[in-house]
């Protein structure tokens, strides 16, 4: 419903080719306005929006005052009489005077001095933000440039997020191919260089993180000293600047510590994913299966972003006495706005949801196989069957639930603001925020095992994450250690995305200072390559906790006998005992990590 009404009457070309006094949007052909004469026209060559009188603009009601133009180019040198606007007319195809008075009847027309612009013309360029041709003389830009100021600083937030989206929607969409990039190389270290990852990838994150956090210091210096900082925007990206160098800087301190504490230990992760690489190359086309889910992912990105913009400019256009054209906004389009946000969030988490059901599906078919050296035909075509014939609500549910934690992260971001100046409030939010995470990453691999076990039992979200809450209640000591020190590499990866994906941001931004609010962008930026890194490492990620959880089924069902012989290989068993025998420090243990079920009953994989 939100998406069907924000096309419909929404223009998002509005805000970002420009228009004219007579709505038409400039850079493209125009439907009529019922009472403006001068509506509907062809605008296709004419890309620029010129003002009449640009040396003396008015803002009213967050609206310049002045008629303005759509013309194929703007006036690159001053224009002192009628007879230039006209020459400039004929030897450049740039007709400066309203539509409806001929080229030819310039010095003829009496009407001429309310009809062509206030002379003399200064020059002016083509300002790529907003397509407007800005004066370039001294005195005209400054008075232009604090009426766009004016303007810009009476925004609302929703419109300035908007302005920074499409100011730097090329960079967004630069930075979101290196986030690729990067998300793919480090796969195909993981699938491939096991023995040489960990120092490499340490090394590269600790390189990041540090450089990532100077780099913010050194902007938030840069900006808070620049004398030309007038714009709201520009002011709130010195505040957002020191929140990022904050948050980045005990990011920084509290990774160095993990990687000092834990450097040891990493070597049995190494070892995991060797083992979880051998099971990936037993599943054909399972690497590739982030591929499809960025696609997916990018296809709902461009589709949100469209919705987003032409929320942003949905609104009414009416005409004036004067044959103008004016467009008045709907009101209640804010809340349309956190409700489109939240769809964002939701949809996002349910495409990845639906890609950890196939993997852990595939994953499940080749554990419970005997014959491990001629694996299922199509195990991942056989996942995505099953996915989309019964366990669609699984995903559902399950993605709901990432979302429902969220919610609360945003809006004690948003009580931030209110309660920074005190201390006793402030300190009482950081422990929430804490808080907050924290549930919501163990929830998410709660998520994962639920998964799991739907894959394995064929039951639904509810009895699945009941029977695999059971199943790491009994093995929770076995099975923690290894899935956390996995799980910590993979997370380096994704910090290291994250970290270089941003730094391109912060160097592509910093170039382009002028009435960009770049700190929303950066931002999501920065989401959208956590979300590529997490979707095509979630490979191995899921891969392993689906394999581990098979493993404790494994020997609770089964007793290494004849008669009920384990699923996994030797391989498996040997490593998951020296690792507990790492962590529980013993010094011997049974080749039988997990205590025997009295039933016995062989688990079958779901078909």
């Amino acid at each position: 419903f939100i998406s069907g009404y924000a096309v419909v009457a929404g223009a998002a070309e509005r805000l970002v080719l420009g228009y004219d006094s007579f709505g038409n949007i400039c850079g493209r052909k125009n439907a009529p306005v019922e009472g403006a004469n001068l509506s509907g026209l062809d605008m296709t060559n004419k890309k620029y929006v010129f003002f009449l009188n640009s040396c003396s603009l008015e803002i009213q009601s967050l609206k310049i005052s002045s008629l303005s133009l759509c013309v194929s180019s703007c006036p690159q040198q001053q224009l002192n009489s009628f007879e230039d606007l006209q020459n400039f007319a004929r030897n450049n195809g740039s007709f400066l005077c309203v539509y409806n008075l001929n080229v030819s009847s310039y010095t003829l027309n009496p009407k001429a001095a309310q009809l062509c612009p206030t002379l003399p013309v200064p020059p002016s360029k083509s300002f790529p933000l907003f397509n407007r041709c800005v004066p370039q003389n001294p005195e005209c830009y400054s008075k232009y440039a604090s009426v766009l100021i004016s303007m810009v600083n009476e925004m609302d937030v929703f419109h300035r997020i908007l302005s920074g989206i499409l100011a730097g929607r090329d960079t967004v969409i630069g930075l979101s191919v290196l986030a690729l990039a990067f998300s793919l190389i480090l796969v195909l270290a993981f699938r491939f260089i096991q023995p040489l990852l960990i120092h490499t990838l340490i090394a590269l994150v600790v390189f990041g993180l540090l450089f990532v956090s100077g780099v913010l210091w050194w902007l938030h210096y840069d900006y808070r000293n620049d004398p030309s900082t007038e714009l709201e925007t520009e002011k709130e990206n010195v505040k957002f600047l020191l929140g990022y160098a904050i948050f980045s800087t005990i990011v920084t301190v509290v990774l160095l510590s993990l990687i000092f504490v834990l450097r040891k230990r990493l070597q049995f992760a190494v070892q995991l994913f060797r083992i979880v690489g051998k099971i990936i190359g037993r599943i054909p086309f399972l690497l590739f299966q982030p591929l499809w889910t960025f696609l997916i992912l990018i296809v709902f990105w461009v589709f949100w972003v469209a919705v987003l913009l032409s929320l942003g400019t949905a609104g009414t256009a009416q005409s004036t006495s004067g044959g103008q054209v004016e467009y008045r906004a709907l009101s209640g389009i804010c809340y349309m706005a956190w409700y489109h946000f939240l769809g964002l969030i939701w949809t996002s988490e349910f495409i990845l949801a639906c890609q950890q059901m196939v993997i852990a599906g595939a994953v499940v078919t080749c554990y419970f196989d005997r014959n491990k050296n001629n694996p299922p035909h199509h195990p991942v075509l056989s996942s995505i069957s099953v996915l989309f014939c019964y366990h669609l609500g699984t995903a559902v549910k399950g993605s709901f639930l990432i979302t429902i934690l969220r919610i609360p992260r945003i809006v004690l971001l948003y009580l931030y603001n209110i309660l920074n100046q005190k201390k006793n409030a402030k300190c009482l939010f950081n422990c929430c925020f804490c808080w907050v995470c924290f549930q919501k990453s163990c929830l998410r691999h709660f998520n994962q095992h639920a998964y799991t076990t739907t894959a394995i039992n064929g039951t639904n979200f509810c009895t699945s994450a009941k029977d695999a809450v059971c199943i790491l209640a009994r093995n929770s000591a076995n099975l923690a250690s290894i899935s956390c020190f996995g799980d910590f590499l993979l997370f380096l990866g994704k910090v290291f995305v994250v970290c270089f994906t941003v730094f391109g941001g912060l160097m592509a931004f910093n170039y382009h200072r002028e009435l960009q609010a770049w700190v929303v962008p950066l931002l999501l930026v920065g989401f959208f390559a956590y979300l590529m890194s997490h979707s095509f490492l979630s490979v191995f990620e899921v891969t392993a906790d689906a394999m581990l959880l098979c493993f404790a089924i494994d020997m609770e069902t089964n007793d290494g006998t004849a008669e009920k012989p384990y699923f996994a290989d030797q391989e498996l068993l040997t490593f998951v005992s020296q690792s507990n025998k790492l962590t529980e420090g013993r010094k011997h243990r049974n080749t039988r990590p997990f205590q025997d079920n009295e039933d016995g009953t062989e688990l079958q994989p779901m078909v």
